[in-house]
């Protein structure tokens, strides 16, 4: 097993942690609907789907069996 020959400084931990960052998502709004949604993402609207602007799916109609 390989053990540290001196013990990591603090200073030293901290500078190789630099890069470990929360990042906030970028938030969309639709001009369609005017709601705000991820990036790339479809998502709902008052019983529709919405993907790009497009209604991709709508819950709103039931489907007759």
């Amino acid at each position: 097993m390989a053990h540290p020959k001196r013990k990591t400084s603090k200073t030293r931990r901290d500078k190789r942690r630099t890069h470990y960052k929360a990042v906030a998502p970028t938030i969309a709004t639709c001009p369609v609907t005017g709601e705000a949604h991820l990036f790339h993402r479809a998502y709902w609207h008052e019983g529709k789907m919405y993907y790009r602007g497009q209604v991709v799916i709508d819950k709103t109609t039931e489907v007759e069996a």
